[in-house]
C-alpha cells in the first residue's frame, strides 16, 4: 500500500528515542521529510544520521524543551523556517512519575499539565491554519491505553492523558471538513525505556524480581509478549497517511489485546 507520505513535512516530539522515534522511522520509510524533536542533541543527532543513512526519507533535529514558555511558537517558528509549513504533528510527550490518585498534589498535577497538555494543544492550534489552508493536515497524539483503562499507580498519567482525548475529540469535529484528521494512538506495554522503568518500579514495591514482574505482564497480554517499537510505528505511520484520511476522531490500541473494554 502507498501511504502517500512521500514528502509530506513531519514534526514528531519528543522523537530522540522510543515511541516517538519509532513513528518518526516509520514516516521517514515512506519518503516522509522528519523533524525530531528533544532535549538530548547527541541522541537526537544520531537518530537523524541513522535515518538519513537509510536514504529513504530525510531528518533533520532540533532541540527543544517543552517546559519552556516559548516552546510552542519557537518550534512552531522554526518549523515554518526549515519547512515551509507543516503536514503532520505527532504529539508526544514523556510520563509523569508514579503515584496514586489519592495522593496528587495540585503544584505536580499542573506542573505536568504544563509538559504534558498545555504545550501540545498550543502547538497544535499554532501549526493547524496551515493544514487547514492546504486542504491536508494530520494531527496523531501519542498517550496511553490508561485513557481506556486506568493504569494502577500511574493516578497523573490517567488523568493528564484523559485531557488530551476530550480535547482530540473536540478539535476532529472542528477540522474534519478542512481536511485534516485528529486522532490518539493508546500504546499497551510497547517495549521501550520507560517500560523498564515502570516494571522496575512495580518490582520494587512488590518486593519482587524485575524479571518475575515482567513475566507477569506479560501473561497478562493476550499476545503473550510486549510490543516492539516498529509495530507501533506502522500503526501511527498509517493514521498520518492519505488513505487513512476518513479516520479522525478515533484512539486507535496498539496493545496486543491488552486492553479488555469492548
Amino acid at each position: 500500500m502507498d501511504l502517500g507520505l512521500k514528502n509530506r513535512r513531519a514534526l514528531v516530539l519528543a522523537s530522540s528515542r522510543g515511541l516517538g522515534l519509532g513513528v518518526a522511522e516509520a514516516l521517514a520509510a515512506e519518503g516522509a521529510r522528519v523533524m525530531l524533536t528533544g532535549r538530548d542533541e547527541s541522541a537526537l543527532a544520531e537518530a537523524a544520521a541513522a535515518i538519513n543513512a537509510k536514504g529513504v526519507g530525510q531528518a533533520e533535529w532540533v532541540t527543544v524543551d517543552l517546559s519552556a514558555a516559548d516552546f510552542a511558537a519557537s518550534l512552531a517558528r522554526h518549523a515554518q523556517e526549515r519547512f515551509g509549513g507543516v503536514d503532520i504533528l505527532v504529539n508526544n510527550t514523556g510520563g509523569p512519575k508514579p503515584g496514586l490518585a489519592r495522593d496528587i498534589k495540585a503544584a505536580d498535577l499542573l506542573a505536568q499539565a504544563q509538559t504534558m497538555v498545555a504545550p501540545v494543544i498550543e502547538l497544535t492550534g499554532l501549526l493547524l491554519p496551515g493544514m487547514c489552508a492546504q486542504g491536508w493536515g494530520r494531527v496523531l497524539t501519542i498517550a496511553s491505553s490508561g485513557i481506556e483503562q486506568p493504569i494502577p499507580n500511574l493516578s497523573l498519567s490517567n488523568t493528564l492523558r484523559a485531557a488530551l482525548a476530550g480535547w482530540n475529540k473536540t478539535l476532529a469535529t472542528e477540522v474534519a471538513s478542512e481536511g485534516v484528521t485528529c486522532n490518539m494512538l493508546l500504546p499497551g506495554r510497547i517495549h521501550t525505556a520507560r517500560v523498564d522503568q515502570l516494571d522496575g518500579v512495580a518490582a520494587e514495591r512488590q518486593g519482587k524480581p524485575m524479571e518475575e514482574v515482567r513475566a507477569a505482564s506479560q501473561a497478562s497480554i493476550p499476545a503473550g509478549r510486549y510490543g516492539r517499537v516498529e509495530e507501533f510505528g506502522a500503526v501511527g505511520a498509517f493514521l498520518c497517511s492519505a488513505p487513512a484520511s476518513y479516520v479522525t476522531g478515533t484512539m486507535m490500541r496498539c496493545d496486543g489485546g491488552m486492553i479488555r473494554s469492548v
